[in-house]
């Protein structure tokens, strides 16, 4: 038996244009860029490194979610080349405390502020269309490159939450609504 790949008929998932970027469904073209994010040193932050494998399992979760809750991650895309940057948005994983804005740029993403334009977007969606009123990011205590990005979105530290696989994580808590604007 041989098995086709093809683009996966998605659910409903919204496209977001920022100056520099567009936040859209993850696409199997992306695949690639996203594996070799999870295979690299820097996937620690999530849980990582994961083989190639266990990227394609993480990476069809991306879809599920959005299945699931209604809302998930973007894939971040150049919005000029639409070469894929990072994945952000809104999730809540069923151990997770509550809803939250989560971020993983791709290493060639790194420093552009990439990461800031993309969750500032991924932010207003929660609050402007998903009608959240307060989230959360959970950044592990070793990632102060993720930590430096919670601040400069006008996040505060609130409190440890105790992950049963990946540990203690920080809980940063953004700014409501009507202070994000």
């Amino acid at each position: 038996m041989t098995l086709a790949l093809r683009e996966p008929a998605l659910p409903a998932i919204p496209v977001i244009e920022t100056e520099r970027l567009r936040l859209r469904a993850p696409r199997l073209s992306d695949f690639d860029a996203y594996a070799a994010f999870c295979a690299s040193p820097r996937s620690a932050g999530v849980g990582g490194p994961y083989s190639r494998g266990d990227a394609f399992q993480r990476f069809a979760a991306l879809i599920g979610h959005w299945a699931l809750r209604g809302f998930g991650r973007f894939m971040v895309a150049d919005r000029a080349s639409d070469a894929p940057l990072g994945v952000v948005g809104p999730m809540h994983p069923i151990e997770w405390p509550e809803p939250e804005i989560a971020w993983s740029v791709f290493d060639h993403a790194e420093g552009r502020g990439v990461a800031h334009e993309a969750a500032l977007a991924a932010r207003r969606f929660a609050y402007e269309t998903l009608r959240w009123s307060t989230a959360v990011s959970l950044t592990a205590p070793d990632n102060l490159r993720s930590q430096a990005l919670a601040r400069r979105l006008g996040c505060e530290r609130d409190g440890v939450f105790e992950h049963p696989e990946f540990g203690a994580l920080l809980i940063w808590r953004h700014p409501a609504p009507e202070a994000a604007r």
